[in-house]
C-alpha cells in the first residue's frame, strides 16, 4: 500500500456557554458554515451537522494528521470570533470549554447521521438517545 488508509469517524458534541440558547435563526447559518469551513481546512469530511440553540452535534470522517483537541479548538474559536466580530459585534457568543468526542463504527454512520439531522424533532418529541447527548 502506497498511502495510509485511515477511516476514523467521530461524533463530536459541545455546548454553548452555560447552555444559553445562543445559536438562533439570526446566526445559525453562519455558525454551521464556519464549522464546516474549519473542518474542511483540516481535511475532515463533514457527514452531518445539527443541534439545538444550546449545543452542536458534528459527525465527521477524521484524518490521521491532526488531533481532536486541535480541531475542536479551531472550530470553536473561529466560530466565536466570526459571530462576535463579523456577524454582530454586540452579540454575546461563547462556547463551553469542554466537548465530547466518540468514535463511531462505520455501520452506525447512517443512523447517527439521521439522529443529528433531526435534532429538533428528537428534542421536541422527547425521543432523545441519552448516550448521544451531553
Amino acid at each position: 500500500m502506497r498511502d495510509a488508509l485511515v477511516e476514523i469517524y467521530l461524533h463530536c458534541i459541545w455546548g454553548t456557554w452555560d447552555r444559553l440558547p445562543l445559536i438562533c435563526s439570526d446566526n445559525q447559518k453562519e455558525v454551521y458554515s464556519s464549522i464546516i469551513e474549519q473542518c474542511e481546512k483540516f481535511n475532515c469530511s463533514v457527514i452531518a451537522l445539527g443541534g439545538m440553540p444550546d449545543h452542536i452535534h458534528l459527525l465527521i470522517r477524521f484524518p490521521a494528521t491532526i488531533t481532536v483537541a486541535d480541531l475542536i479548538k479551531s472550530v470553536k474559536g473561529s466560530t466565536s470570533h466570526l459571530i462576535t466580530h463579523q456577524v454582530n459585534s454586540q452579540e454575546f457568543f461563547k462556547w463551553q470549554g469542554s466537548y465530547a468526542a466518540f468514535s463511531v463504527s462505520k455501520k452506525k454512520i447512517l443512523g447517527l447521521k439521521s439522529y443529528i439531522v433531526h435534532q429538533e424533532d428528537h428534542h421536541s418529541n422527547n425521543t432523545l438517545i441519552p448516550e448521544l447527548e451531553l
